[in-house]
């Protein structure tokens, strides 16, 4: 449980099969984290032990009965006591000082905010896509970046939609800034390029255009899913 704090931060961290990392990232985020901070691991059933992981780790494990990012992330929203919730991918490690860091941006009126992208591989394309993470633009939006929203903009959006497989964090970032101003923060999250390895750089960047242009489009769910498990082996899923 937190201390009393008007602007006490929840750290949702969607989770499956994550074991192997989690450690060194709960690690950190706690040496950088101070009272007014909470970890929340959401995940859905993985069988190599992430939830004891987790627990032995420090955060608090909320079990969800079905795998899928949207539901989990919901789920981890409605079992978070913080009045800043803070959306972060379980191989992605926020910048030095990010508590304070969102706290400033929602004590300045931000509702919603990201921070900029940065790969843990010094590829040259890699670093070219992390470069258009600072514009502030919906088609470059993704969970990669982390994603901090205060709970009554949250509420107010009505969370993550369950329903979607693909795209749920271009998506729901529309629907926030209805209700108050989005901000691209200019310090940048380090996040792991290992499915980009796994599958290739090149083929992978042109498989994520290729959905999210679909999506834009209006392709439905279905499709997309069919598409992504087409061209990306379930081995780097």
């Amino acid at each position: 449980m937190l201390f009393a704090s008007p602007l006490s931060i929840s750290i949702i961290l969607p989770t499956y099969n994550e074991a192997e990392g989690l450690p060194a990232l709960l690690a950190y985020l706690q040496a950088e984290s101070d009272t007014g901070v909470e970890i929340l691991v959401a995940d859905a059933g993985s069988p190599d032990g992430t939830a004891v992981v987790a627990q032995a780790g420090g955060a608090r494990v909320v079990l969800c009965p079905q795998r899928g990012r949207a539901g989990q992330l919901n789920a981890g929203a409605a079992a978070a006591t913080g009045r800043i919730l803070y959306f972060l991918h379980a191989d992605t490690y926020p910048p030095r000082g990010f508590p304070a860091l969102i706290r400033a941006a929602v004590a300045a009126g931000v509702g919603s905010g990201c921070f900029r992208l940065r790969f843990n591989q010094p590829h040259w394309f890699l670093r070219l896509s992390a470069w258009f993470t600072r514009f502030d633009v919906n088609a470059l939006r993704f969970g990669d970046q982390s994603l901090f929203v205060q709970r009554t903009v949250f509420e107010q959006a009505g969370g993550f939609r369950p329903d979607l497989q693909l795209m749920e964090d271009q998506e729901i970032v529309h629907r926030l800034r209805r209700y108050g101003r989005f901000r691209v923060l200019p310090q940048s999250v380090t996040t792991s390029a290992r499915k980009y390895l796994a599958v290739g750089v090149y083929r992978l960047q042109a498989t994520f255009t290729l959905l999210a242009l679909l999506y834009w489009l209006g392709v439905s769910q279905a499709r997309l899913v069919q598409l992504y498990r087409r061209l990306i082996p379930a081995s780097a899923a």
